[in-house]
């Protein structure tokens, strides 16, 4: 079976009819300037690139993963892909099932030199945007714990406190506002003391 071409267009709302048809000529006329007759559209309407699912999207990865589809063109990154990290996840399952990949707002084209250098630099910008978001979030967390806030769970709670004033006829929920935890925290350790009672 010969291998297809997947065309892939996207539009985030019904009403932008134009822009897809827009997009579908585009890359209609760069299948007949370069000789490409088989060829398989996917066309997903009205469909937000932050959406998850994407049929006609699904359709086409799974055709790239069931080996139908040789090379996917699209109009523009924005179209095709909701992040970098999401454009670079599939860029690598292209890479490994050799499925080269063209946008054409961007003049990219993996089977040239320029567009592997960019696929290069696209995989680079992908790996510093998670490295940036790791370091916010450990930023975030050394911030919190300077002006003392719980990170996590809190520590194991005293069961001799719970025991002392539970004799002294407090409720779990009162114990909890006394020894500023949470309630679960106080039953979680009442049961495990019970546990290794038994």
């Amino acid at each position: 079976m010969e291998k297809k071409v997947g065309l892939y267009l996207r539009t985030s709302t019904d009403r932008q009819q134009t822009g897809l048809e827009a997009q579908k000529r585009a890359l209609l006329e760069y299948c007949k300037r370069n000789n490409i007759s088989n060829f398989l559209v996917y066309s997903d309407s009205g469909v937000s690139g932050t959406k998850e699912s994407r049929p006609s999207l699904n359709s086409l990865m799974n055709d790239i993963e069931g080996g139908k589809i040789k090379s996917v063109v699209v109009y523009s990154f924005s179209r095709f892909a909701r992040s970098v990290s999401h454009l670079m996840q599939a860029m690598e399952l292209f890479k490994k099932l050799n499925v080269d990949f063209v946008s054409l707002t961007e003049n990219i084209d993996t089977k040239t030199p320029i567009g592997k250098a960019m696929f290069v630099i696209i995989s680079a910008i992908s790996a510093l945007e998670r490295d940036l978001i790791a370091e916010r979030v450990r930023n975030g967390l050394k911030n919190a714990k300077a002006k003392g806030k719980q990170i996590g769970r809190p520590e194991t709670v005293p069961v001799d406190s719970i025991i002392s004033l539970r004799a002294k006829g407090l409720t779990y929920r009162q114990i909890a506002e006394v020894l500023n935890v949470g309630h679960g925290s106080i039953t979680r350790a009442m049961k495990l003391h019970q546990k290794k009672s038994t």
